[in-house]
């Protein structure tokens, strides 16, 4: 396996990659939260990770890669009102509309999406297990606040001071609190909201005990990697470590933080209120997802990024082109030709020549995942596979596949590039299981006309379904 070191936003510094069972690696990244349909911002943080997830297993590490979806929150409730739908099948539908967005840009690499409200019986299990240690408290109307004062390194990963957390923009004021940086874990019902059975009465979980009680039960105490956007960083991040590291005792919960840049929109943080959030999907069919893909790699990934469809994103569609220009032409030729074709080998130097290149992108990437330079290697491989192509008819079918070398590299690790019909289907097999989760979880509640639309959005995009005493079964093109 490649020496790897990882800029640990803990530790603030780079760190040497060490998984705590080598060749496994348990990555956690915190996902969506589909009140809405998925956001450019979204796209920035979920490219960046499958990146992570797909350089680490072509170096040998055994990455298990799970990413959450808050499948039920204040946001959910509010936007379900709003619109007077069942705030799950909300969701479920917001999320399944994310997947296909995930899909389109070739960020296929999580193994696992985990709803919250699967894992109701484990949250109550570790909030059962803080209160009984005295690090949480229920209330008269039946809800739990974590006590931050318990946790004696509260602040350690963001820096903040717990003296300094006042009631305020981030914190919200609630008399039931014992004191102003307490957080809620377990939420009283409210009529008319989803609500589950608890020791302390009926409700639902707060947001930051979801993700603790999930990595707690797929990966234990401890696992290699969390990510997530910088924003994340305090309260949620904060919250997730005193959470776990108090209910079993056991520390660090994450041997290493990474966590990804914010996207601005043309020098502005996206808000709604302001009208500046850009749909993923319009700026997918707008720029085309390898531009857009490109555009989230082409910079150092805990760097600010600003989308400006006039300027970013236009500049990044000519450097797409301009580096995708000479791998489409020696991918013609392979599909034209095949590898039989006939021709002129490369020499000694010049295969070696495209092994060390293969080699520096592996070493660009091993350094804290810089994309930003690794792509700046492929434009200089394009140069340079601009002035053999000249040669392109004496060149044979394996020296045309040695000279994609690099490209295919890039397909592997950075996603870029004509994909294969073997990786088409693997994209189709991670992501068709998702789907038909969530309609499974529709007719569980009885809500058969939503099983029904997920089952003819599949059929539109060229999945069949076909139902039996056994389960369900799926085929598609390609697949």
């Amino acid at each position: 396996m490649r020496r790897v070191t990882i800029y640990d936003t803990m530790a603030r510094a780079a760190r040497v990659f060490a998984p705590r069972v080598p060749p496994r690696v348990g990555l956690f990244v915190c996902g969506l939260t589909p009140y809405a349909d998925a956001h450019v911002g979204h796209g920035r943080s979920f490219v960046f990770f499958d990146t992570v997830a797909r350089a680490l297993r072509r170096w040998g590490y055994r990455v298990f890669y799970v990413q959450n979806v808050t499948d039920l929150d204040d946001k959910v409730i509010a936007r379900a009102a709003e619109t007077e739908a069942d705030p799950l099948a909300l969701s479920d539908r917001h999320f399944l509309a994310f997947v296909r967005s995930m899909h389109r840009l070739g960020a296929t690499a999580v193994n696992y999406y985990p709803y919250a409200t699967v894992y109701v019986p484990e949250i109550i299990d570790q909030i059962r297990e803080l209160v009984r240690r005295g690090d949480a408290y229920p209330t008269e109307d039946g809800s739990v606040y974590f006590s931050v004062a318990k946790y004696a390194n509260y602040g350690r990963l963001s820096g903040q001071k717990v003296e300094a957390l006042l009631p305020g923009a981030r914190l919200e004021a609630d008399p039931r609190k014992r004191a102003p940086e307490d957080f809620v874990i377990w939420k009283a019902a409210t009529p008319g909201e989803p609500e589950w059975e608890s020791p302390w009465g009926p409700g639902r979980p707060g947001w930051h005990i979801e993700d603790t009680a999930i990595t707690t039960r797929l990966f234990g105490p401890r696992y290699d990697i969390h990510g997530g956007g910088i924003d994340l960083i305090f309260p949620h991040h904060e919250a997730e470590v005193a959470l776990a590291e108090s209910a079993t005792g056991e520390a660090p919960l994450v041997n290493y933080w990474m966590h990804a840049g914010m996207l601005t929109m043309r020098g502005e943080k996206m808000s709604k209120s302001v009208g500046n959030v850009s749909s993923l999907d319009d700026a997918i069919d707008r720029f085309g997802a390898p531009v857009l893909r490109f555009f989230y790699l082409n910079s150092g990934y805990r760097s600010p990024l600003d989308f400006d469809p006039d300027r970013s994103l236009a500049e990044a569609r000519e450097g797409f082109e301009r580096m995708a220009r000479p791998a489409d032409r020696v991918w013609e030729l392979l599909e034209r030709d095949g590898p039989e074709r006939t021709g002129r080998a490369l020499t000694d130097g010049e295969e070696s020549e495209v092994e060390a290149v293969v080699e520096r992108l592996d070493e660009t990437m091993a350094n804290d995942f810089n994309t930003r330079e690794a792509i700046a290697q492929l434009f200089g491989w394009s140069r340079r596979v601009t002035e053999w192509l000249p040669q392109r008819n004496e060149l044979s079918g394996e020296a045309l596949e040695m000279l994609y070398a690099p490209y295919a590299w890039a397909q592997e690790v950075l996603g870029f590039f004509p994909p294969s019909s073997t990786a088409r289907a693997g994209a189709w097999a991670a992501v068709v299981p998702v789907v038909l989760q969530a309609r499974a979880r529709a007719r569980a509640r009885g809500d058969y006309a939503e099983a029904d639309r997920i089952r003819d959005e599949l059929k539109a995009t060229g999945v069949e379904l076909e139902d039996d005493a056994t389960g369900t079964r799926w085929s598609s093109p390609g697949a």
